[in-house]
């Protein structure tokens, strides 16, 4: 202990406020009339000036260098290139290829810079490139000028002759004694207010835009339902991303309603950014989305016939009738930024779209017809106990009921206990940053005392991420799987060939929107029957969109099913349209 060391030191003490000071042996300041040890410790160059010290415990009371608090000079930008950089690779861990991140969205990103002109040119708008270092890695990389890919093989904005990709980097940049008043960002302000035209202006939504971007060029095995689920399950960073932000970027002020969202991502929303960014960015043709692909509708298909449980057999006639549509053709799927009508598939909703449509053509599901098979399906379920089981959709229909029931309830009691806060809090200015501190401080600690009282059970970890909701096994009494299930009861033989028992087919009654948009029809569920509205719940769940949503998807893959019939005056199926109180049959 050394008094003379302890000088400099001129606050009075807390509980007797004298101005005594003397060194511990950890390097803490006691004072020496009551013995009472602060939390505060004295910055130690030279480890010989407090004798009997290991390092270690000289280390963990120093204090942090001034500099550091201050942080390093940012722009926006670089946060939103730090948010890209970690849901690629929380991609990455959930089994997407590493071509992913170093090689795809690492020159998309690249060529958003260029084109919103805050990289990759003469006079970029943060009035410095943007500096991007990474350990070993050239700078020749990132100061080069993009160009479009000129192949599938190699989506590559770099100039042909230049080295090979590098890894997607994290950008950094100097530290710097100066800070915004307004945000920490040097930009933050300007970014908020700025409104060019013909500028796309990079969100945290977007951030996912752009992961779906890169997965479809490269074809990956995720939808973009799939997408934003694990986004809500915690997967992928999104909510309080920032959170990630080296601690040398301070964020506050502006950069809260830059960085900070307090909703959920929509599936219209993401999937509207995903076409206006491929748009700006200018992107080519993407690689073509052939049978093979995961993202093909035949496919697809028959993984959401497996997870809603519904027999194998169904997938025959939903890639009949993705073939009579022409919904599977490779130019209809292929997504083209670049042509007249750049529309991209849904692919997801096509696939569970062209499902609702074979099961009204096998059961109408007009709450009458249905019923009815079900009858005849028990009936002979229990005269024929040893033979393979018809199909009995009322009680498919009281399994799935619970199942997604429950699933619902514990979807919904997720979201309530979802904590929108942040670990790391955000405060106006950094004058209030020691408040905010504090106060993050008091609510983790009433976390902690309310949760202690009200449940003393551990709480249950992030569940592992997969493709599928829903899980099936034979053999269980509780949750009966239907895949295994025969559609002969709802099937008869018509010469060499199966047609369906039911002959009919409708389409909603048509109302035009009120309001100023796109959609001809809107989505009443008054409207509809039981059994239909039952259908598109548990699939708009599914995939987590709006059943109207569904609903208008369900009807424009009826109606080109129905040009196909008509081209080929075809009249295996009667059609009923009901359009007001007119029914006209076809």
């Amino acid at each position: 202990m050394d008094l003379e060391e302890a000088k400099e030191f001129k606050e009075r003490c807390t509980q007797c406020a004298a101005v005594s000071w003397g060194l511990t042996d950890e390097g803490k300041y006691y004072c020496t009339s009551c013995h009472n040890v602060t939390e505060r410790s004295k910055e130690v160059i030279n480890t010989g000036a407090i004798p009997n010290t290991k390092i270690q415990a000289i280390n963990r009371g120093l204090k942090r260098k001034r500099k550091l608090e201050r942080g390093w000079d940012w722009y926006v930008c670089e946060g939103f290139q730090h948010i890209l950089y970690q849901q690629a690779e929380a991609l990455k861990t959930l089994g997407v290829g590493p071509e992913l991140k170093n090689e795809v969205l690492h020159n998309f990103w690249k060529r958003y810079l260029q084109k919103s002109k805050q990289a990759y040119c003469k006079n970029p708008v943060c009035r410095r490139k943007v500096t991007v270092l990474e350990d070993n890695q050239s700078h020749s990389d990132w100061e080069s000028e993009p160009e479009l890919p000129s192949d599938f093989s190699c989506p590559s904005f770099v100039e042909s002759g230049t080295e090979s990709q590098k890894p997607f980097p994290i950008s950094k940049a100097s530290q710097s004694e100066t800070a915004s008043i307004c945000s920490g960002s040097l930009d933050g302000v300007e970014y908020s207010l700025r409104k060019e035209k013909g500028i796309v202006k990079m969100t945290v939504p977007r951030t996912l835009a752009f992961c779906y971007l890169s997965l479809l060029w490269q074809r990956e095995t995720v939808t973009l339902s799939d997408l934003l689920r694990f986004v809500e399950e915690g997967h992928i960073p999104y909510i309080n991303a920032f959170q990630h932000f080296p601690e040398e970027m301070k964020l506050y002020g502006r950069d809260k309603g830059i960085f900070a969202i307090e909703s959920w991502p929509t599936y219209e929303e993401i999937y509207k950014k995903m076409i206006e960014i491929a748009k700006f960015l200018d992107l080519p043709r993407f690689p073509d989305i052939t049978e093979d692909c995961y993202l093909h509708p035949n496919i697809l298909c028959m993984k959401y016939l497996m997870e809603v449980n519904l027999p194998d057999e169904m997938n025959d006639l939903t890639c009949q009738v993705v073939k009579m549509t022409g919904v599977g053709e490779v130019d209809f799927l292929t997504f083209d930024p670049i042509a007249k009508m750049a529309k991209t598939v849904k692919y997801d909703v096509q696939a569970v779209a062209v499902i609702v449509v074979v099961l009204k053509l096998l059961f109408l599901l007009d709450d009458n017809l249905e019923w009815s098979l079900s009858n005849t399906a028990e009936k002979h379920n229990e005269n024929n106990k040893e033979d393979r089981p018809w199909f009995d959709f009322r009680k498919w229909y009281q399994v799935m009921k619970k199942s997604i029931d429950e699933k619902k309830q514990e979807w919904e009691e997720a979201r309530a206990k979802y904590l929108w806060k942040s670990e790391k809090p955000l405060y106006h200015s950094s004058i209030d940053r020691a408040v905010a501190f504090k106060r993050r401080e008091m609510v983790v600690d009433l976390q902690k005392q309310f949760s202690t009282l009200v449940d003393s059970t551990p709480t249950v970890g992030r569940k592992k991420p997969s493709s599928f909701q829903f899980n099936w096994a034979e053999g269980d009494a509780a949750r009966t799987c239907f895949h295994g299930h025969s559609l002969q009861g709802i099937l008869k033989n018509k010469g060499q060939s199966l047609t369906t028992k039911n002959s009919l087919y409708w389409l909603s009654t048509q109302k035009f929107c009120r309001s100023y948009c796109k959609h001809v029809t809107t989505y009443e569920e008054s409207n509809f029957s039981l059994s239909y509205q039952f259908i598109i719940n548990l699939f708009a769940f599914l995939l987590r969109i709006k059943t109207s949503f569904l609903h208008e998807e369900e009807e424009d893959s009826w109606i080109l099913l129905y040009i196909y019939f008509s081209k080929n005056a075809s009249r295996i199926y009667t059609v009923v349209l009901k359009v007001g109180s007119l029914d006209r049959q076809h």
